[in-house]
């Protein structure tokens, strides 16, 4: 090919798959993969009918499908098929409250996170996740004015130091969700959450659409989230996949969760950072009624066959 043609081809793209084998074109290279998930509201009985649920859904990546207190050899079983069947548990939620105000309540959370990353690392998930907590003493993940301060932080660090040293996983992670009132509430506070845990299995449960807190990230939130995957990707366990939307008839910013596709979150932009990761799950919640998951997952699979991604 002379020198001339071959930098034209280049640079309009043709110049790759002019020099490909013959047998590997355009249409043959692999896509990338994200496993997409979310609750199973067809009841199940056995770990073999839970399969069949979650492939008639089409879902890779499922939400624990046991509870604290199940047995051992269940939990096993449960474990075991996922892995014979590709499918990746995603979390355990340990939603709870570990710094509430009250004492006694505070240790009851606290005991709830052990408990539930005692099952996430026998049955194998990707992480347990819970939110960090609030300072509020009337809505366990509410906002308050002591939240985001130093003492808060620091006894974040202590709370979940103490929740990682008692179980000390081998299997999995523990990890906390952004909130926009509590940390970690960015990027940078997550690094320094990590830093100041500074302990090796504890992770980040990332949920960009946590992270939209001004008009300003709305609009830009392409930019918010790759910098969240240029900063936390290897510390990233599990995503969830929301939307959000600007309300425009409001003398004052307000940003709603919404059923992902029809709000402004840019699911191009978090599908291709989201596949450069291995096996990380993207679960799907906070809706109501399977036809609205499936509606949502519709839309998340369409806008990954626009960018090559396979759901």
């Amino acid at each position: 090919m002379k020198r001339r043609k071959f930098i034209f081809l280049s640079a309009t793209g043709l110049g790759v798959l002019s020099v490909l084998p013959s047998r590997l074109t355009a249409s043959t290279i692999a896509q990338s993969k994200v496993r997409l998930g979310g609750p199973v509201f067809e009841k199940f009985e056995t770990p073999e009918a839970w399969i069949i649920a979650l492939k008639k859904l089409g879902y890779r990546a499922a939400y624990c499908p046991v509870s604290i207190g199940a047995s051992s050899e269940l939990i096993k079983a449960y474990r075991e098929i996922a892995a014979k069947n590709d499918i990746v548990i995603s979390e355990v939620g340990a939603w709870s409250n570990p710094i509430d105000p009250d004492k006694e309540k505070a240790g009851k959370a606290i005991q709830k996170c052990i408990e539930s990353l005692v099952l996430a690392d026998q049955i194998g998930a990707s992480c347990c996740v819970n939110v960090s907590g609030s300072r509020n003493p009337n809505h366990w993940a509410g906002p308050h004015k002591d939240n985001l301060t130093d003492a808060t932080f620091d006894l974040i660090v202590e709370t979940t130091r103490k929740i990682v040293d008692a179980v000390k996983p081998t299997r999995t992670w523990f990890t906390l969700e952004a909130m926009p009132w509590a940390y970690p509430d960015t990027a940078d506070s997550y690094l320094r959450l990590i830093k100041a845990i500074n302990r090796d299995r504890f992770g980040v449960h990332l949920d960009p659409m946590n992270l939209v807190t001004s008009p300003q990230i709305y609009y830009r939130n392409g930019e918010m989230i790759r910098d969240c995957f240029r900063k936390l990707g290897p510390q990233i366990r599990s995503c969830h996949a929301k939307d959000i939307t600007l309300r425009e008839d409001n003398a004052v910013p307000q940003l709603d969760e919404i059923l992902a596709g029809k709000g402004n979150l840019d699911y191009p932009v978090f599908l291709k950072e989201l596949a450069k990761l291995r096996d990380v799950p993207l679960m799907m919640e906070h809706l109501n009624t399977a036809e609205e998951y499936n509606q949502a997952a519709t839309y998340i699979r369409s806008v990954g066959k626009t960018v090559n991604i396979e759901m």
